[in-house]
This record gives C-alpha cells, sequence and structure tokens, in this order.
C-alpha cells in the first residue's frame, strides 16, 4: 500500500487508470481519520487485544496458582498482566514501524485502553460469575472451558465496540495509521 501511495503522487489523476490508485488512497484515509468501517477489521482489532489479554490472564492465574495467591490477588494479577501484554502486542508493532518510545507508548495507550478495559471487564466477569470457576486449578478442565468461553464472550462484546472507535478514529485507527 505504501507504495501505491507514493506511486499514486507521482502522476497526475486524470486517466482510469489512476482510479484504483485514487480509491486506495480514499479508502486508507477513511481508515485512519474515522469512516466506514468493516466487521472483518473490528474482528482483526479484536482479536489483537484478545491475544494480548489472554497471554496475560493465562500467565497471571499461572504465577498467582503458583505461587498460592488467593482469588481476588490471581485476578488482579492476571488484569495488570492482560493489560501489560495488550499494550505491549501493540507497542511492538509501532515500535517496528519507526516511532519513538514515548509516541509509541501514547499510540498504545489510545489505541487499546478502552478496549482492553471492556474486554478485561467481560472476561473477568465471566469466570468471577461462573460457579466454581474462580475455584478451579489449573488442571481441572473447568478451568480451561470457563477461560474459553470467557475470552469468547469478551471477544463477541468488545468487536462492536472497536468497530464504533474505528469509525471514529480512535481506537486501532490510531494504531492502522503506522501499519501503512
Amino acid at each position: 500500500m505504501e507504495h501505491e501511495h507514493q506511486h499514486s503522487h507521482q502522476h497526475q489523476h486524470h486517466g482510469p487508470e489512476n482510479h484504483h490508485h485514487e480509491h486506495a488512497h480514499t479508502a486508507h484515509a477513511a481508515h485512519t481519520v474515522g469512516g466506514p468501517v468493516s466487521w472483518c477489521m473490528a474482528a482483526r482489532a479484536t482479536l489483537h487485544c484478545l491475544t494480548g489479554c489472554a497471554i496475560g490472564e493465562v500467565l497471571g492465574m499461572i504465577i498467582g496458582t503458583a505461587l498460592g495467591w488467593g482469588n481476588v490477588s490471581t485476578m488482579i494479577l492476571a488484569i495488570v498482566l492482560a493489560f501489560f501484554f495488550g499494550y505491549a502486542l501493540t507497542l511492538r508493532g509501532v515500535l517496528a514501524a519507526g516511532v519513538g518510545l514515548r509516541a509509541a507508548i501514547r499510540v498504545a495507550l489510545a489505541a487499546d485502553t478502552l478496549s482492553i478495559a471492556v474486554m478485561e471487564l467481560i472476561d473477568n466477569g465471566v469466570i468471577a460469575l461462573w460457579p466454581g470457576a474462580m475455584d478451579a486449578h489449573l488442571s481441572d478442565a473447568l478451568f480451561w472451558i470457563v477461560l474459553a468461553i470467557a475470552l469468547a464472550a469478551a471477544f463477541v462484546i468488545t468487536t462492536p465496540v472497536n468497530k464504533w472507535m474505528i469509525g471514529r478514529g480512535m481506537g486501532h485507527a490510531v494504531v492502522h495509521r503506522y501499519h501503512h
């Protein structure tokens, strides 16, 4: 896309052969400043957040369980690590695009905070309310089944939030600017 973007500015846009370049540039501009957003784009942004959240959640639960912590302490650690890994995945991509650390941190915070917060609220809410889930151990099937259901529910509920945010130039629309 970047090559197309550069190419489209090197030539005047008069003939039909340049219509594709104009359309590609216009579509890119719509997604970076708000505008129509596909469910697929929202789902990809949500899956990105879900990956970081899941890594943090599971790692937090493993550490809390291994250290013999109670449910509340373990859940707090899992939430903190979910935010950490959610932000870290975004930071990795933005830093790879050549953005400085300070600016990349601002981008990650702007892009992921609401998405991760909604995801964690739903995810941990399901786990806390599911009978027996808080007392299930890592070796119990119930632990993994409820975690999978909780993450799936978080994905389904957070995807429309991300779609709304991206459509208004917020959330992952901020990150999208650095991927093209």
